[in-house]
């Protein structure tokens, strides 16, 4: 009796693939909206950051409705969140060249 869990096994990756498709998204609506703020503009004419996010949301997949309604929040449209575009640099010890990550070798 397969026909019982066939549907449980459809929605779980299903809903998995939907997870990841969401997350990009959202990434990638971030990205439009500092492309615009920080461009000025909406167009990708005139705004070549938000061309080349633009390029990569389609890429992704993603809806020409959702890109466009993005754009649209982003030039003020009822939008009160501000991303900006922040780097973070870092150092740190690095791990003794002679240690492979193995267990010491007994003689």
């Amino acid at each position: 009796m397969s026909g019982h869990s066939k549907w449980h096994n459809i929605q779980k990756t299903k809903g998995a693939a939907d997870a990841k498709r969401s997350a990009a998204f959202t990434k990638i609506a971030k990205e439009i909206i500092v492309a615009v703020k920080q461009g000025g503009s909406g167009d990708p004419n005139n705004n070549s950051r938000l061309a080349t996010v633009i390029a990569k949301a389609k890429a992704a997949n993603m809806p020409n409705d959702n890109i466009k309604r993005t754009i649209d929040k982003a030039l003020g449209s009822g939008n009160t969140d501000n991303y900006e575009s922040v780097t973070y640099e870092g150092y740190g010890r690095q791990p003794p060249a002679h240690r492979t990550g193995g267990p010491p070798l007994l003689r």
